[in-house]
């Protein structure tokens, strides 16, 4: 292991990081409660509104089905933020360990996960039940990330408390890691938060990926 290496395990957030693509909202437009879904997410996202009392009344709008989510995960490979399969093979070939923690919906997730050749033990998001015909049946509501908090405990869960540890992200979630002793790295390259500009160790604008490879 390099003794000049900065840190030994990185997280990606996934939506507006590695992704253009804010999933829920896609599948809300695609649903056609955008309009009710939304404001719920920005409120979140900005801190405004905890994480728990809006994950669950988003899902039981959107009511998302398996055909629902094989089409988000393709959106989010075909919208892939500039850079990021370049910063992500480029951090690998150094030896690092990259995971994707997200409060996004794991079956999605997933593909974005096989897309930058992240194993599928190192996707971290939120499972989606279905029942027998394939329609929406609930959500893993035992998840720490559907709640307030949930990325430094995951973060906590994969760190040995002896690894140096980064977290790219764009939202307010994404300052959580630093709970967990983990440098936290706030994008601006899709969608900039003034919150996260200021409660970040540090911040790029982007719009490129890449620009978070001089920190790492």
């Amino acid at each position: 292991m390099s003794h000049n290496r900065r840190f030994d395990v990185i997280f990606f957030d996934c939506d507006s990081t590695l992704s253009i693509v804010e999933g829920i909202d896609e599948l809300a437009i695609r649903a056609g409660v955008a309009e009710q879904l939304i404001p719920l997410t920005n409120a979140a996202m900005e801190g405004q509104m905890p994480l728990e009392a809006v994950y669950q009344k988003r899902l039981e709008l959107i009511r998302p089905d398996q055909e629902a989510l094989t089409w988000l995960s393709h959106r989010y490979v075909d919208q892939m933020v500039d850079g990021a399969t370049e910063v992500v093979d480029e951090l690998m070939k150094q030896g690092l360990e990259v995971h994707i923690v997200s409060g996004g919906l794991r079956q999605a997730v997933l593909n974005v996960g096989k897309f930058l050749g992240v194993p599928d033990d190192q996707v971290h998001a939120v499972d989606i039940f279905f029942d027998e015909e394939g329609s929406y049946a609930g959500f893993d509501q035992q998840s720490p990330l559907a709640r307030a908090g949930g990325k430094a405990e995951i973060c906590r869960k994969v760190l040995s408390g002896k690894v140096r540890a980064a977290l790219i992200g764009d939202g307010i979630t994404d300052l959580e890691a630093a709970e967990a002793g983990v440098y936290v790295i706030g994008f601006g390259g899709v969608a900039r938060r003034e919150a996260v500009e200021q409660g970040a160790s540090a911040y790029v604008d982007g719009p490129a990926l890449t620009a978070v490879l001089d920190l790492l």
